[in-house]
């Protein structure tokens, strides 16, 4: 043999021989990351988080000690009790949209994964009631919904915690003469399925969410049109409403159907479908991909029910799978789910919720996915949605966590007001609308750590810029935490197998 070719050939298997050692030397380190990942103790923690989110007085089981009372007089300048509920995000704003969305994805994680909760099923009822407390009040005048509370352009020229707010607690709502569909419908989607998280720990206030869920979906329904309209500047740019109200409507119908086996309210649903507009969006602003993976469970059991959403729900599938011909999403090196659009986390979360709902409905229905020349099974899709989850908890190039408090490494400056400045345990002095620049614009981490809250994550790049200058990936939302409250209480059954 030709000694330059054997040489040659010598040094190819070599190099064989290393790629093969990095290879395995990296599903070594991939398996031991992911093996270590505890899915419990970021369940306890996502759920801690809405406790750091909390307005109003605070009740004596606050764990999140330096949280106090804040906002105690909203909606006094129209003579209602509006005190309570939850902050969205970094900011004072009470965002009922989102924050209904929050509460309606938290009653789902329950329904679903509260049986593998343990403990913190307790803390996870505590955060719904928190909402539904709420929205109980917002919607306590007939042909009345309570929009939001507080102006977020006089919020956001401030940088000051909660408890010394002194920006303007304006009370945002819609009427008959000035409808707001898409809140209004997600707040009654938001009660019904609460009703359904609680009916078995009390009963009565389990009915008293139905009962409020139906007068409330019946006024959205009856008074159509946008709260763009008649809130205005008080929603947009922050929380307008982009894909419309008809989705809130048939995913506040599904959910009513699904509380109360009323057939009106699945008849509403199968006769408005054609006006949902994609079969892949979710989240606080448009329900289509929840609608279908919420009437699959139902569908897969009659077949007189089946489209269209069986059809949508597995061509929603096919376009998440990686390894499907009908892709539409895109995955960073790092191998995290991409939707366009800021604070992507809110995608990754929703989009892993739904997921292992779907395998749980598939399981339990012996079904499969066809992607073309694709089979997926439910194993298929709980892998994936694993995939996104370990990279959340740190299996990701730069090792870090994206929940604040869990692991070695998470982010340290986030873009969160109460989290920056001193405690009134270490301040009581008032700090006013400018004075807390100077902790915003310090290089120090967060004064607070707000445990378990989830950050907007990192870029496209798999790199992320620890910084409260760049909201997008710093901030955290509620809308983030409550799907992952559900994939974590999912997953945690890894940790004891």
């Amino acid at each position: 043999m030709n000694k330059k070719i054997h040489k040659n050939m010598r040094g190819n298997k070599v190099e064989i021989l290393s790629k093969l050692s990095l290879l395995v030397t990296m599903m070594i380190i991939t398996m031991v990351k992911s093996s270590s990942l505890n899915y419990s103790d970021a369940l306890t923690k996502s759920i801690l988080f809405f406790e750091g989110q909390r307005s109003g007085p605070l009740p004596p089981s606050q764990r999140m000690k330096w949280r106090k009372d804040s906002a105690l007089n909203d909606g006094s300048d129209i003579y209602m009790d509006m005190v309570g509920g939850y902050y969205d995000a970094g900011d004072n704003v009470k965002f009922n949209f989102p924050m209904a969305f929050t509460t309606t994805l938290l009653a789902w994680s329950v329904i679903e994964f509260g049986d593998l909760m343990g403990p913190d099923l307790q803390h996870a009822i505590e955060a719904i009631r928190w909402g539904t407390d709420y929205f109980l009040k917002a919607t306590k005048s007939p042909n009345i919904v309570i929009g939001q509370v507080g102006d977020p352009n006089s919020d956001h020229g401030c940088w000051e915690r909660p408890e010394d707010m002194d920006t303007s607690r304006k009370t945002y709502f819609v009427s008959q003469d000035r409808p707001g569909s898409e809140v209004s419908a997600e707040i009654a989607a938001a009660l019904a399925a609460s009703s359904i998280a609680l009916n078995n720990i009390d009963s009565l206030y389990s009915n008293l969410l139905l009962d409020r869920a139906k007068l409330v979906f019946d006024f959205a329904n009856n008074y159509r049109g946008s709260y763009n309209d008649s809130i205005g500047d008080g929603a947009c740019p922050f929380y307008c409403d982009i894909n419309g109200y008809m989705d809130e409507l048939v995913w506040g119908a599904a959910w009513l159907y699904k509380a109360s086996n009323d057939q009106s309210y699945l008849n509403f649903v199968k006769s408005n479908m054609q006006f949902i507009r994609s079969i892949d969006d979710f989240g606080w602003d448009s329900k289509d991909a929840g609608i279908n993976i919420l009437a699959s469970q139902w569908a897969m059991k009659d077949p007189s029910n089946q489209n269209p959403f069986i059809t949508n729900a597995d061509n929603f599938i096919c376009h998440l799978l990686p390894d499907s011909p009908n892709k539409r999403v895109t995955y960073s090196k790092g191998g995290l789910l991409f939707i366009p659009g800021p604070s992507n986390m809110q995608h990754v979360a929703s989009y892993s919720f739904l997921l292992i709902v779907y395998a749980r409905y598939m399981e339990a229905n012996n079904k499969i996915v066809n992607c073309g020349d694709v089979v997926a099974k439910p194993y298929d899709l709980d892998n994936l949605a694993k995939t996104q989850v370990d990279y959340v908890l740190g299996n990701n190039p730069l090792g870090m966590s994206y929940m604040v408090g869990y692991g070695e490494k998470y982010p340290q400056k986030i873009h969160h007001r109460g989290s920056i400045i001193p405690s009134i345990d270490v301040y009581p002095g008032h700090i006013g609308c400018r004075d807390g620049d100077k902790y915003f614009q310090s290089e120090t981490p967060n004064i607070n750590v707000l445990t378990g809250a989830i950050v907007g994550g990192p870029a496209d790049d798999d790199s992320f810029q620890d910084s409260r200058y760049n909201v997008s990936q710093s901030e955290p939302t509620t809308y983030i935490n409550a799907p992952f409250v559900g994939v974590f209480a999912y997953f945690k059954q890894l940790n004891s197998t």
